[in-house]
């Protein structure tokens, strides 16, 4: 028996409108990861993309979601009643009741994507429910396999692939990175084997420096975005990730001059710089920056406290 084939031609092409599930964010019927080192927020944004395709409203308040439908949910490590709460303050951000959302959680204690059992479990609820976008969290509580062995790694993702292209579904599946990974590329930092970072369409990487906190982004078959900052915003019961000002991420990843990029690192800080650590933060020589602080200082724009470097106020 032969496998199917046929001519490259008469592929179907995907309209335009149909490329993204969350614009800029996630690609229609895309697998991927959402990573980050502990604390860094995985687990509201992989809810905030729940709420967004659910109720049809922007993903962090930005990003407009270009497709609805239901969303099957496992959170592995958090109880029932914490996942209700956040699904509710996250919607209720959004100006959505949590009671109008066609979200599913699953409930069984425990779900082993290395058990075929189980496996099977979540093909037959997939195929009954059809979801639009499956968010598993964490994958480390999803089997009891070797991460780092390619192995045993790549047949759970291969697993996660067959049940996208099977029913349509979009996968996001939230992943540690590891300890010491700041300095790495987002998508190398990823704990264990580099499968992880292969096998994602579209990635997304959350990274905390002190009381700042990063979106990255990546797709495989789209160009990516520049960095986003987010903020974990209050409104009473309302605890939503909350994209800050664009201008703000560019500045602070592509500025102009020097000068810019000094500002844009002091107006995020929450405590003043060292020279040290602006040296650090802006990859340049202490001759270099100390003549651009020193500039600074004398028009105005910063000035030095005894701690360090602050924005002018």
């Amino acid at each position: 028996m032969t496998l199917p084939t046929v001519r490259a031609h008469r592929l179907a092409a995907q309209p335009p409108a149909r490329r993204w599930l969350i614009e800029e964010l996630w690609a229609d019927e895309a697998v991927g990861i959402v990573g980050g080192e502990p604390k860094c927020c995985k687990s509201f944004l992989a809810l905030d993309m729940a709420v967004a395709v659910a109720g049809g409203v922007p993903c962090l308040r930005r990003f407009a979601t270009a497709q609805t439908g239901r969303v099957l949910l496992f959170a592995a490590e958090d109880a029932l009643h914490v996942v209700r709460q956040r699904l509710a303050g996250i919607a209720r951000a959004a100006g959505r009741v949590l009671d109008d959302l066609d979200i599913h959680v699953i409930t069984a204690p425990a779900v082993r994507l290395d058990v075929e059992r189980d496996r099977d479990a979540l093909t037959e609820t997939v195929a009954e429910l059809r979801p639009k976008l499956l968010v598993l969290d964490p994958f480390v509580r999803l089997h009891r396999i070797d991460e780092n062995l390619s192995g045993e790694v790549a047949p759970l993702l291969a697993y996660l692939r067959e049940l996208q292209r099977r029913f349509h579904v979009a996968v996001a599946l939230v992943h540690h990175a590891r300890k010491g990974g700041a300095k790495l590329r987002a998508g190398q930092a990823l704990r264990g084997s580099s499968e992880f970072h292969a096998w994602g369409d579209s990635n997304l990487y959350l990274r905390r420096h002190g009381d700042q906190l990063t979106l990255s982004v990546e797709h495989r078959a789209a160009a990516a975005i520049t960095a986003v900052s987010l903020q974990l915003a209050v409104d009473g019961d309302a605890v939503a990730l909350t994209a800050v000002q664009r201008a703000l991420a560019t500045a602070i990843t592509a500025p102009a001059t020097l000068a810019d990029k000094i500002e844009a690192q002091l107006a995020a800080a929450a405590e003043p710089l060292s020279a040290t650590t602006l040296r650090k933060l802006c990859s340049v020589r202490n001759a270099t920056l100390n003549s651009a602080l020193a500039d600074l200082v004398a028009v105005g724009r910063i000035r030095k406290d005894p701690t360090g470097y602050v924005g002018a106020r």
